[in-house]
């Protein structure tokens, strides 16, 4: 029966990172450092488990479709604009991509980044064009404005994944200004950097920030996502999404988490402190990162086999060459607990 299967999912899907569990079973430890998803190794905030908790018991009716609650609160943390929400920001993505894209209509994406994007609107029957970033991974704004130019939609990451590198305002506002269509920019690792996308929302009728609650907040199980859109766009949005997409557990502790700024402060703090010894501690070049990860430049080994030279040391870390637009000697590295940043460094430094 599997001639059912649509040709692109009968080939590849999204490229998952190794499991924990399987790495120490296959090398004998009993913790592995769990460096190659991008998680925040603190756990939720003590806010949200108990607003988590208090909204179980509601467990048998189904969540508000338009999830206002959430949506006042993400006023109250961010200021008086309009948001939607979805489950986790591969949700909104995908809404984001449903409402706007008809089959066979282009969607452009600046590469390398996260592969999400092309695969989300590929599966909608989008042509996807890769527009290639200069080689230090910055945009090649004209270029990208030029390919955005008829197309509907538009995918800019920054801080990108997974270079760590951010797009200025002022680049993002010339894209802007130079389109006619949408630009969705992803925002999920903004919450480490010193840049503020905000203003523009009140500027621009063309733009959707894309934010998550699974970094900074610590709800990546839980999987929280939203977007600040503009006025005009949220009922088309609500009209494509699926519904009750976000269940209610989920969006009472992201209201919870908002509310929690001592774990906001702490977490940015730690990521900082410790990016600024993976920039300068590790044996290979290190890409200047405004995210919760450093990428690495390991040749003349492979992405992979340092995967696997790492592993065997109990460190898991994110081979980039599932990336679109990236080479094969890249890792990724995330910001873990203090305990796993001095495995991993000892771990590299022996490579």
């Amino acid at each position: 029966m599997q001639h059912l299967i649509r040709a692109r999912f009968a080939r590849q899907g999204y490229a998952y990172a190794k499991k924990a569990d399987e790495v120490a079973r296959e090398h004998g430890f009993d913790r592995v450092a769990r460096l190659a998803s991008n998680e925040n190794p603190r756990p939720p905030s003590p806010l949200a488990v108990e607003a988590a908790h208090a909204a179980l018991r509601a467990g048998n009716r189904y969540p508000d479709e338009r999830m206002d609650a959430l949506s006042q609160a993400l006023r109250r943390y961010h200021g008086d604009f309009r948001f939607v929400t979805g489950a986790g920001m591969d949700g909104v993505i995908e809404t984001v991509i449903r409402t706007i894209v008809e089959p066979g209509e282009r969607v452009v994406v600046a590469t390398p980044t996260f592969s999400f994007y092309g695969i989300a609107a590929g599966a909608h029957g989008a042509v996807v064009e890769n527009i290639p970033r200069n080689a230090d991974f910055s945009v090649d704004t004209g270029a990208f404005a030029d390919a955005c130019r008829g197309a509907k939609l538009a995918f800019l990451c920054s801080p990108n994944n997974p270079t760590g590198t951010t797009t200025p305002p002022s680049a993002v506002r010339e894209i802007l200004d130079a389109i006619d269509g949408m630009l969705f920019l992803d925002n999920a690792y903004v919450d480490f950097s010193e840049t503020d996308y905000r203003p523009l929302m009140r500027e621009y009728d063309n733009l959707i920030l894309g934010r998550t609650m699974s970094k900074i907040f610590s709800l990546a199980g839980l999987r929280v996502g939203y977007a600040f859109v503009p006025a005009w766009f949220e009922p088309f949005y609500l009209r494509a999404a699926t519904p009750f997409a976000l269940n209610a557990v989920s969006a009472a502790a992201a209201i919870g988490a908002l509310g929690d700024s001592e774990h906001i402060t702490t977490t940015r703090d730690h990521v900082s402190r410790w990016r600024e010894r993976f920039l300068t501690e590790t044996p290979f070049p290190a890409l200047p990162s405004d995210a919760n990860f450093v990428m690495l430049d390991v040749a003349p080994h492979t992405g992979d086999e340092v995967v696997d030279l790492l592993a065997a040391k109990g460190v898991l870390v994110r081979s980039c060459t599932s990336f679109p637009g990236l080479g094969d000697h890249y890792i990724r590295v995330s910001i873990g607990d203090d305990w796993e940043n001095d495995r991993f460094l000892k771990a590299v430094g022996s490579l």
